[in-house]
C-alpha cells in the first residue's frame, strides 16, 4: 500500500464537474489500497475526494495548519487528522507522508504545492511521481507557458519532464503506480 498526496482546490466556488472528479479519484485511489493524504479540509475537491475514499473502504489522512481548521473546514472524518502550526509544516508533513503526488484543477494553494514538490523532484531531492491529472485542459494555458520556459532556457528539459500530465485517471494511476506505458 501507497500513500498518494493530492493536491486540489477547497474552494466552494468551484463547477460539479470538479467535485465528481475528486469523487472519481477518491475512490480510484481506494479501491486500488492506496492511502489517501489532503490538506485535511472538508469542503470542495479537497472534502469530495477524501468523502469518496473513505466510502471505498480507502484510508484517507489530512494534514491541516490550526488557522484553517474552521476556514477550510478541517476534516474531522478522517482516519488521521494532523494538526499543525504553520502552511510550511503542512506541505512538509504531506510530502513526508506520500510516495506519490497528484495534482486536481485549483487554485494559488494547488499551484503553490504542486510547483514545490515538481522542482523538488526537478532537482533530485525526490524521484516520488509528480502527475497532474488534467481531463479538461484546465492547466492548457500554464502548459504552454512551462514550454516556454523551457524553449528561453529557464527551465530544463529534464526537470520539466520529471512532472507528468494525463488527460484521464486510468493513466494517472498507473504513473502513480509507476507502470511503463509500455505495460499500460
Amino acid at each position: 500500500m501507497t500513500a498518494v498526496c493530492v493536491y486540489c482546490a477547497s474552494s466552494t466556488r468551484v463547477d460539479p464537474a470538479y467535485l465528481d472528479l475528486a469523487g472519481r479519484v477518491g475512490t480510484a485511489l481506494a479501491r486500488r489500497g492506496h492511502t489517501l493524504v489532503t490538506g485535511g479540509g472538508s469542503i470542495s475537491m479537497m472534502g469530495a475526494v477524501a468523502a469518496a475514499a473513505r466510502a471505498a473502504g480507502g484510508q484517507t489522512v489530512g494534514v491541516i495548519p490550526r488557522q484553517l481548521l474552521a476556514l477550510e473546514v478541517g476534516d474531522l472524518r478522517s482516519d488521521e487528522l494532523v494538526v499543525v502550526e504553520t502552511m510550511r509544516e503542512r506541505k512538509a508533513e504531506m510530502e513526508r507522508r506520500a510516495d506519490s503526488f497528484l495534482a486536481l484543477p485549483g487554485g494559488i494553494g494547488t499551484l503553490e504545492e504542486l510547483f514545490e514538490v515538481w522542482s523538488a523532484a526537478g532537482l533530485g531531492m525526490h524521484a516520488k511521481p509528480v502527475v497532474v491529472l488534467d481531463p479538461e485542459g484546465f492547466y492548457d494555458p500554464l502548459w504552454r507557458y512551462l514550454e516556454d520556459l523551457v524553449r528561453t532556457g529557464f527551465v530544463r528539459r529534464s526537470a520539466y519532464d520529471t512532472l507528468r500530465r494525463v488527460r484521464d485517471l486510468p493513466s494517472a494511476l498507473a504513473e502513480l503506480d509507476g507502470t511503463p506505458p509500455s505495460q499500460r
